[in-house]
């Protein structure tokens, strides 16, 4: 593609991606000035290192394993409501991490229905609190995020392979042999390496559930260095390593996935034969409902405790939910004027290094890069004026990847259909993207903008090194109030955040599609 004439030249593509490199760069280097040789780790921070590596390997590997069962069950049934449970294991992904832990609590808190069932049946009440309760956590997070990724992987095999198989007699041992693992080989790998790196960055499940000396993530200890003690050259230190084991996952995940495929078939629907018996059909329906049930009963119980108190919170929580609502919209406008032009450089050929630098959000967290923001500003500037627009730049860098990896291959489909066309007719740069590109990205774009939304909105992060007592964003306000001990008012905030997240997401995503016209 890149040797053909082509409407848009991607120069703005190019210099977005040095500028974000340069920038990074920046705050990394920031951050590395001030890790001093002298500045050593303590026993408290090698603890921490090692339970961020326990709980991370812990809960990567158990969501990925019970994943497995679920989305073999959801590709090989047929049953009314299949699409409705398949957009539910969407929905926690989008779903604000404090309000995820929030409807934990709502069941295995102190006063939850699991600790009313356990007194009552004359056991102890269950203590979520601690290394435990962050790995229960963690998996009721990826959980439907791995099996949303390994049921891609059922997608991708032809149909035409599991009809060979029936004509073959394969039964469910075989097709596992020699369909299904070998497909899993190749997706496992990777939905492991994105778990994984979600939980060693993980910050507020480890805030509200962890925070003891044994349950301390290296993200978590960033937070207490800077905030608590002001080490900024701890703070860098463990900044750094939290780095490289990051990117010691990544380049893992890329050497363990295996590129081999199952060639092309005739797109035909899913179909998988010689999994009828009475045997297969029970464990498939106890995987789907374990899963649903484990997702539903949480959430239902939290919202019929909060739902009551909305109207009844405080001022301070309306100014911080609109201080998100802000946040969000220009954090999602960003997101999108940084993730378009990137897609169309990518899009265009030997794109690598500027794709590469579209996905800088998977490698660094938000603490690692505020830290690096406020080593810089602090000199020049009171750090706490600029909370909310260093929270809306560093969360639109962590919603880049994800707009990226969703943009690019419709953008390069557009380019292959109508790239000469336009060429021939004297559509060029923006005329081009007004008239073509932008009507056919309609619905991704859309989509992209609902979900950089949602993840601003409820992103509890850089704005807590950034804050002072009179600056709050939403998610970071719920903190404030469980740590005040007002457990209602925090999860009446936090239905709200909900709301607004989940109501973003859909105003978004529906004006894509109305634009789409799908």
């Amino acid at each position: 593609m890149a040797d053909r004439a082509q409407p848009l030249s991607g120069r703005s593509g190019t210099v977005i991606a040095i500028a974000l490199a340069v920038a990074v760069a920046v705050t990394f280097a920031a951050v590395a000035g001030r890790a001093e040789a002298t500045v050593g780790l303590s026993a408290a921070d090698w603890a921490a290192i090692r339970f961020t590596l326990m709980q991370a390997l812990a809960s990567a590997f158990i969501s990925t394993a019970l994943a497995i069962p679920v989305a073999r069950a959801l590709a090989r049934r047929s049953f009314v409501g299949r699409n409705a449970i398949i957009t539910l294991l969407g929905a926690p992904f989008i779903l604000p991490v404090v309000v995820a832990v929030m409807a934990l609590l709502s069941v295995f808190g102190r006063n939850g229905g699991f600790n009313h069932a356990m007194v009552w049946a004359g056991f102890e009440p269950f203590q979520i609190y601690g290394a435990h309760g962050v790995v229960i956590a963690h998996v009721f997070f990826n959980l439907p995020l791995a099996t949303r990724l390994l049921l891609q992987g059922w997608f991708s095999i032809p149909s035409e392979r599991f009809r060979l198989a029936a004509q073959l007699g394969f039964g469910p041992a075989e097709i596992w042999r020699v369909i299904e693992f070998p497909m899993l080989a190749r997706f496992a790998p990777g939905a492991f390496a994105v778990i994984l790196s979600i939980c060693v960055t993980s910050f507020a499940v480890a805030l509200t559930l962890g925070g003891g000396p044994r349950a301390t993530t290296i993200e978590l200890a960033i937070y207490q260095a800077f905030r608590f003690d002001f080490d900024l050259g701890r703070a860098a230190l463990l900044g750094l390593i939290q780095i490289t084991m990051t990117l010691a996952i990544v380049i893992a995940a890329l050497g363990l996935s295996r590129q081999d495929g199952f060639g092309g078939g005739l797109d035909r629907p899913l179909t998988i034969w010689g999994v009828n018996g009475v045997g297969p059909r029970v464990l498939d329906g106890v995987a789907i409902t374990s899963v649903v049930l484990g997702l539903l009963v949480p959430l239902a119980s939290y919202f019929g405790h909060a739902l009551p108190g909305v109207l009844r919170l405080p001022e301070a929580v309306w100014w911080a939910a609109a201080a998100s609502v802000s946040v969000a919209l220009a954090s999602t406008a960003l997101t999108i004027s940084l993730a378009l032009p990137i897609a169309v450089r990518a899009a265009l050929g030997r794109g690598t290094a500027v794709e590469l630098a579209g996905l800088v959000g998977l490698v660094a967290s938000p603490l690692v890069i505020g830290t690096g923001l406020f080593i810089m500003i602090n000199p020049w500037i009171d750090p706490a004026t600029l909370a909310l627009p260093v929270t809306v730049v560093v969360n639109a860098l962590m919603a880049l990847p994800f707009a990226a990896r969703v943009l690019i291959p419709a953008v390069r489909d557009c380019l292959a259909s109508y790239g000469r066309l336009g060429v021939s007719l004297g559509l060029t740069g923006m005329a081009f993207v007004r008239v073509v590109l932008l009507p056919r990205l309609a619905g991704r774009l859309g989509f992209c903008a609902g979900l950089a939304a949602a993840l601003s909105m409820g992103d509890l992060g850089v704005v807590v090194l950034f804050a002072d007592p009179e600056t709050a964003t939403l998610p970071l306000q719920m903190a404030r109030l469980m740590g005040a001990y007002r457990m209602e008012d925090a999860a009446s905030a936090g239905l709200l955040l909900t709301f607004l997240s989940f109501g973003a997401f859909a105003l978004f995503d529906g004006l894509g599609r109305r634009y789409a016209g799908d």
